[in-house]
């Protein structure tokens, strides 16, 4: 649990550090996948990962299309 904890912090600091424009849903998607990476095996660095990049990408979808979410 320790370990989901600080990954969680120092990707949320190199993502704010990184992306101070349009970070939209990425934080959101992060969380959720480092959940379920460390759910399912202890991954949850890159867990959240990739869920912040499938919830980005999910988010500039709805954007482009005019879906609102």
């Amino acid at each position: 649990m320790r370990a989901l904890v600080l990954s969680m912090a120092l990707f949320t600091a190199t993502v704010g550090a990184a992306q101070s424009a349009e970070a939209r849903g990425c934080v959101r998607g992060a969380v959720a996948g480092a959940v379920v990476g460390h759910m399912a095996g202890h991954h949850a660095v890159a867990g959240a990962v990739a869920g912040c990049v499938i919830a980005h990408h999910h988010m500039t979808h709805h954007r482009r299309h005019g879906w609102r979410r």
